[in-house]
């Protein structure tokens, strides 16, 4: 992945900051029809889901990758043909949905979304769709692991690891239920929680139902179990933007006509989903709407600590990493120069595939991968900390091989005729002069792994841009949220961009011309 002249991942993650902001400040300044009668105009009624979240939602058919099954695509289908148009698949991150359809990218949100407070208070809420409940999932082998009481903190006083998907109502009830008696982990996937409970990181993980019935007996479940009968039940409903109500009803309707002659429950049962809390549908409303949303400076007092937190791990990785990247950097860039063939050639191959394979993969390798053939697996923080070392390193390598290349030649020559050996005058007398002048890269570089460090979401490090993700989908206080993560950015970034400029001052470097 490389760092120049190309947008990073990292970069495109933090950009959404900025972009969801702008969809707000758009959305509410620009004038828009009816939303009915665009869908019925267009003929298309846009949904919009993430089929990253895999089955039994929205995923892709195993038959051909380039289509989406699972029973929203069934449902998307249902009801566009109620409304006498075609359903349209729209691929979102799941967190940015609401950002999606708030700049009119997409009519309807369609993705496994409870209904919650905040949410409702953001967005036009339709009636249920699905009655969900949370099952608790643990290794079969596991005795430790019989019943919910089984997750009380014991006498010894450690506390059990429960994976979830990271900002669902799982997370939620684990927080408010048994906060104080276990450790919550989030991850961008159920499967990716599954696995590591399957590899022994987390004692158990809590899904909803629906997921839990879908892959048993799938290798994604294989050797876990379900523990406990299921609690908490809550709605998925769908979402269209603040204010579209004609469109809202219009749902409701269809999902009221197709719930009548059992067209959805076919549906459920095609999936394996219908149980007996589906009966509950044919009564059930979205009651919670424009309750308990927070704006303004409520918003920066509530949730302010929360994000200064999670800068903290941004912060935390970021000054841990960078160090480990520079030394790795300047001995591959050593190796390259003065190497002999066999160990220039394997360094050569060493940067090359770092650069040229997303650093996203390199921490999965590291977190998911590498505990499967090693005895042991690594935490979150030391799992982001090594694969953002290793990947920045190869980096660092070519800037230090770049700079120990600008000096010129009779350097070395003149101290090996004073007599210094070969590695004596590298570190005496060429690298002092090529740190002086790859200095303002290396602090660039330093800088762009604190953006980086957001790609560590997906092996559960909950840094600054995914906490924001997360606050501003259940919250819907995208603009205040939005503004205090751009703050918190600028105050981590700004200082070394101050001591970049000293540095270069201090070394008499100068300053590239653009």
């Amino acid at each position: 992945m490389g760092l120049q002249g190309v947008i990073s991942f990292a970069d495109m993650r933090s950009v959404r900051v900025v972009l969801s902001v702008v969809a707000v400040l758009l959305g509410a300044s620009t004038a828009r029809g009816d939303a009915l009668d665009e869908v019925r105009q267009r003929g298309t009624l846009v949904w919009g889901a993430d089929q990253e979240g895999g089955g039994p939602f929205v995923f892709p058919d195993p038959a051909d990758p380039n289509r989406v099954v699972g029973f929203e695509v069934d449902l998307a289908n249902l009801i566009a043909g109620e409304l006498g148009v075609r359903a349209e698949f729209f691929q979102a991150d799941w967190n940015t949905l609401p950002s999606f359809l708030d700049a009119g990218k997409i009519d309807v949100i369609l993705n496994g979304y409870e209904l919650t407070p905040g949410r409702a208070a953001q967005m036009e809420a339709t009636r249920p769709y699905y009655v969900y409940e949370l099952q608790l999932i643990g290794r079969a082998d596991d005795d430790r692991m019989r019943s919910w009481d089984d997750l009380r903190r014991g006498d010894d006083g450690l506390r059990k690891s429960i994976s979830v998907l990271r900002g669902t109502s799982s997370e939620e009830y684990l927080r408010d239920k048994w906060g104080k008696d276990v450790e919550i982990v989030g991850y961008d996937g159920n499967t990716d929680a599954m696995m590591q409970v399957r590899n022994g990181v987390h004692d158990a993980t809590l899904a909803d139902l629906c997921v839990a019935v879908f892959y048993r007996g799938q290798p994604q479940e294989q050797g876990l179990k379900f523990v406990g009968e299921p609690v908490a039940p809550g709605y998925y409903v769908m979402y269209v933007r603040k204010g579209e109500k004609r469109l809202a009803e219009a749902i409701n309707g269809a999902l009221e006509r197709i719930l009548k002659d059992g067209r959805l429950r076919t549906v459920y049962e095609k999936w394996g989903l219908w149980n007996r809390s589906q009966d509950r549908l044919a009564a059930a409303d979205s009651g919670v709407r424009d309750i308990g949303a927070v704006h303004g400076w409520e918003v920066i007092s509530k949730y302010g600590p929360t994000l200064l937190a999670a800068a903290g791990v941004t912060v935390l990785i970021s000054i841990l990493a960078m160090p480990i990247a520079v030394g790795l950097g300047i001995l591959v860039a050593v190796g390259r120069l003065y190497g002999a063939a066999p160990l220039r050639a394997a360094l050569a191959t060493y940067v090359e595939v770092l650069r040229g394979t997303p650093v996203m993969l390199q921490l999965y390798v590291i977190f998911f991968l590498l505990p499967l053939v090693l005895p042991f697996h690594f935490s979150p923080i030391v799992a982001a900390v090594i694969g953002l070392a290793i990947n920045y390193s190869a980096y660092e390598a070519e800037i230090y091989r770049a700079g120990v290349q600008a000096i010129p030649v009779g350097q070395m020559e003149a101290a090996l005729a004073l007599g210094m050996t070969r590695s004596a005058a590298v570190r005496r007398v060429i690298l002092p002069q090529a740190v002086r002048i790859v200095t303002p890269a290396v602090t660039n570089d330093f800088i762009a792994l604190f953006k980086d460090t957001s790609i560590c979401s997906v092996i559960a490090v909950t840094e600054l841009t995914k906490r924001y993700n997360v606050l501003a989908n259940s919250t819907g206080a995208i603009v205040e949220l939005a503004a205090m993560t751009a703050v918190l950015y600028l105050a981590m970034s700004y200082p070394l961009s101050l001591v970049s400029r000293y540095l270069e001052k201090r070394l008499g470097v100068a300053r590239p011309v653009h």
